[in-house]
């Protein structure tokens, strides 16, 4: 019976929600005694910058957005959290470093005691999150990729973080996903790295395909994301210390390891837990198409790569299957064209009138933030609503504060661990055009 809803769901979402990401940039004249900043011109260069100073942007549902940026100068910034109190917030840079951001102010000096990465490919430091009980514990959790006598693969570190360093540090969990960087394509293959704990405080942690072989028509290492035997290519749940739940849905079988909740992922990138039904929300990048939204259950196969919109980077089709296979779970929601969904949030805030409950997705090749609207149902329905496409640039992840702004980290180049284009940005309404700021 549930599968049956969430077909029909699907369908719905599908017929009634397939993305067009169009970049909007118009926005309604005001005399110019009442004129703030104006709606930045589209970027089209790949080396955007982000705003110096507040601007305001207009989105194409026509809503004025207050853009504030609070750091700028970060190498790739990857993942991030807010601590108690709303005042300072966590980032990961890419390359290997974890900055703090005071009260709108980012510390110059990175916090010591972060792990040594693998920055290979795009590989290196990637979220970071707190334990539900921090005020308590301390307790700082990292994903990262990880350098061994078998290649690289993601790791998971728990630490202590007394507001400057990280101390105590060490592996509690270490991905069965080991590939050799750049042995076949150049790169190292997707790690995921995605971090969020649950209502049921576990920690649901997702694993990318780690396909080498990306650039060719070789199946033979993104099909390990079939494989129970693997953690690529895998959404995992995880006790605080890294060990295993005795309710995963994998326990006690023999072909089959312990810590996957669900499998058959691409490049997941984002979770989010739906507030009212509390079901657990997954978004991914599929190849050349095929991003997708997933609802999970546990145990279920989400069909990567027997199952694919997309298609492999020599044109050919992933599979000969593009919707739909006996066995497989059918996605909440596809783009086309792609969106690169890197995160997902649930608004839960009350900041922004009538976007309570919406979806929000960052997007990264697409550089642009899309907020998708849910019926009572639960499915996607309409066209979704695009914010921030004026800045030109790639957006990597976002998050919500307790007050309802929303945060967004973001870069301007795709590569290079060089690179200082990246930022953080805080969203806020801003005040009518007739009203002064």
């Amino acid at each position: 019976m549930q599968q049956g809803r969430r077909v029909a769901a699907t369908s719905a979402a599908i017929a009634l929600g397939t993305v067009v990401s169009a970049v909007l940039t118009a926005s309604t004249p005001v005399p110019a005694q009442q004129q703030e900043p104006p709606n930045p011109v589209a970027a089209t260069t790949a080396s955007a910058a982000p705003p110096e100073q507040p601007i305001v942007v207009v989105t194409d549902g026509q809503r004025r957005l207050r853009v504030v940026p609070l750091a700028r100068g970060l190498s790739h910034p990857w993942g991030m959290t807010l601590l108690p109190g709303g005042r300072s917030l966590l980032v990961t840079e890419r390359p290997g470093r974890l900055r703090i951001v005071r009260d709108g102010v980012l510390d110059p000096t990175p916090i010591a005691g972060v792990p040594a990465v693998n920055p290979t490919f795009i590989g290196g430091l990637n979220d970071v999150a707190i334990h539900p009980s921090f005020a308590e514990n301390q307790f700082v959790y990292l994903t990262y990729s990880k350098d061994g006598p078998r290649g690289v693969t993601l790791a998971l570190a728990r630490a202590k973080f007394d507001g400057k360093a990280l101390t105590d540090v060490r592996d509690i969990f270490v991905a069965e996903a080991w590939e050799v960087p750049g042995a076949q394509s150049g790169g190292g293959g997707t790690f995921g790295g995605r971090m969020l704990f649950g209502p049921d405080g576990l920690l649901y942690v997702t694993v990318g395909d780690r396909d080498v072989k990306v650039l060719t028509d070789d199946p033979s290492v993104r099909s390990r994301a079939q494989s129970l035997r693997s953690h690529t290519g895998k959404v995992l749940r995880l006790r605080d210390d890294g060990s295993v739940p005795p309710d995963n849905p994998f326990v006690g079988r023999a072909d089959a390891l312990p810590e996957i909740f669900t499998y058959g992922h691409r490049n997941p990138y984002g979770l989010a837990f739906h507030p009212q039904i509390g079901a657990l929300w997954e978004c991914e990048f599929g190849p050349m198409g095929g991003d997708e939204l997933n609802v999970l259950v546990a145990g279920r196969n989400y069909g990567w790569p027997l199952v694919s919109l997309g298609k492999n980077y020599s044109g050919l089709p992933v599979s000969e299957d593009p919707w739909w296979r006996p066995g497989i779970e059918m996605p909440a929601y596809a783009w086309n064209p792609s969106a690169n969904p890197t995160n997902i949030l649930f608004y839960t805030g009350s900041s922004f009138a009538g976007w309570r409950n919406s979806l929000f997705v960052s997007g990264l090749g697409s550089k642009q933030i899309q907020r998708l609207t849910l019926n009572r149902q639960g499915a996607i329905v309409g066209r979704p609503e695009v914010l921030l496409a004026q800045l030109g640039l790639r957006f990597r992840d976002i998050r919500q504060s307790a007050d309802g702004s929303l945060y967004v980290l973001t870069e301007g180049r795709p590569s290079g661990n060089d690179d200082v284009d990246g930022s953080v940005l805080r969203i806020e309404p801003a005040p009518a055009a007739s009203e002064k700021p």
